[in-house]
């Protein structure tokens, strides 16, 4: 998955002379968080609303006019994606620099926007959540033609993969998270189980206990 199937294209803007006070009302009539700042068709930096928040609150030790420029509050020094960089790198960015949002440029051109809540809505879809469909957790061999040989098992049993998710454990094993088309997987369970595969969900058929 791509940041250009997640971002929101065209995204709401202000210029840097807007003032505190307008930019945090764009924000609750539009229902957003985070306002890139932009002059000239270029990106100048950006404004979240704790930005706002904090610039007024009267236990500022100087705090901003509600009427100050924009300019004077927003962060110049702005992370970036482009929006065929993979989905993974960038909520990596966002985690490391713990930040909520991030323009996304194309040739230098504000094209885009995407924030934790996108991240968030992504990842639920590559779980394949939204679809009807069992649950499997499996422990198995980190080793080449395992997969190969779970997803032959499945095949034929006639059932569907919706989306896996992987990852090496500590002890150098495999753990799959998968999706498949059937709500029977107490039976696929009992089945994987006879083949040698460590199920840990569903728990009414694991093999690790």
């Amino acid at each position: 998955m791509l940041i250009r199937e997640i971002m929101h294209p065209n995204p709401i803007v202000v210029q840097p002379d807007t003032t505190l006070c307008d930019a945090y009302r764009l924000m609750q009539e539009k229902g957003i968080r985070h306002l890139p700042v932009v002059q000239d068709n270029q990106l100048k930096g950006i404004i979240t609303d704790r930005d706002l928040r904090l610039a007024t609150s009267r236990l500022a030790e100087r705090p901003f006019d509600p009427k100050a420029a924009v300019n004077d509050v927003m962060r110049s020094q702005v992370q970036t994606a482009h929006p065929n960089d993979p989905v993974e790198r960038s909520t990596q960015v966002m985690r490391e620099l713990k930040i909520g949002c991030m323009p996304v440029l194309e040739n230098s051109k504000l094209i885009g926007i995407i924030t934790n809540a996108d991240l968030l809505d992504a990842l639920l879809r590559l779980t394949g959540v939204h679809h009807p469909s069992g649950r499997l957790d499996i422990r198995m061999k980190d080793e080449p033609g395992e997969l190969a040989r779970l997803a032959s098992l499945l095949s034929k049993r006639n059932i569907n993969i919706h989306s896996i998710l992987t990852y090496e454990e500590d002890n150098q094993q495999a753990r799959l998270v998968l999706r498949i088309g059937t709500m029977d997987i107490v039976s696929i369970a009992s089945a994987l189980c006879e083949e040698g595969f460590e199920i840990l969900w569903p728990p009414q058929r694991s093999c690790a206990e």
